[in-house]
């Protein structure tokens, strides 16, 4: 088959293209570094066409109240695209629990793209995801000085990148779900826990606080963002660290 891989040279999507490739298929990454936008709609109608599967792993550049705009223009332009192209499938990857914070732009956001996404003229599929490892760097990042990090316990399940990616390969290659696919992590922390064990991993003395307030996760309440009965992922958070 072949795969428009929109948002292909990140993160997600060059290991979704790496992935799929390896499974005999055809994916080819698009991004604006290959001269498609999504937002003015440069390039998509040349991007998609012909492709029986559309992947669209684009995200908005902020997590403000400018995301909503962005996520409903480039979804707007991509479907537009995908429907003159003949495109049988579009996936998309959003996040376990979105639609359970409407206090955070980005997760009212994301929730719109799928709502977009459902409502338009071709078969998809949607994969949720909880929180990437990869991010944990950055979360450290936002409440931090010289000698605290301040994070709320905010219950997360942290999954790898790589999981991601392979999931997602999986359920493009596979029929359209109409619906939605949770992947997750095998196991929840606390995201001060998790930071404490970040820490100590790379050797950093700075003080964990917990702070209920501290940070974009003091905006979710209880444990929204884990999914016990996701699909889960097979790699642990200490093994990824090492």
């Amino acid at each position: 088959m072949k795969f428009a891989v929109i948002g292909g040279t990140g993160l997600i999507g060059s290991q979704v293209v790496r992935d799929l490739n390896a499974a005999g298929h055809q994916a080819v990454p698009h991004a604006l570094s290959t001269g498609v936008d999504v937002i003015s709609g440069r390039g998509l109608d040349e991007a998609v066409a012909g492709a029986d599967v559309v992947v669209n792993l684009t995200n908005s550049p902020t997590f403000d109240e400018a995301s909503p705009a962005f996520f409903r223009t480039s979804m707007d332009n991509l479907l537009a695209a995908a429907r003159k192209g003949g495109v049988r499938h579009v996936v998309i990857l959003s996040i376990v629990g979105a639609d359970q914070v409407p206090e955070l732009d980005y997760y009212r956001a994301k929730v719109l793209q799928e709502d977009i996404l459902a409502a338009g003229p071709i078969p998809y599929s949607i994969v949720r995801a909880t929180q990437f490892m990869e991010f944990m760097d950055a979360v450290l990042t936002w409440t931090a000085d010289d000698g605290t990090v301040r994070l709320p316990a905010t219950p997360i399940q942290p999954i790898a990148a790589k999981d991601v990616a392979a999931a997602v390969a999986e359920v493009a290659a596979g029929p359209p779900l109409n619906g939605i696919r949770n992947i997750g992590g095998p196991d929840v922390f606390a995201l001060d826990e998790l930071g404490r064990i970040t820490l100590a991993h790379k050797g950093d003395r700075r003080t964990v606080v917990t702070d209920p307030t501290a940070g974009m996760f003091a905006a979710v309440k209880g444990d929204v963002l884990t999914d016990q009965n996701a699909r889960l992922a097979p790699t642990r958070y200490a093994d990824w660290l090492s």
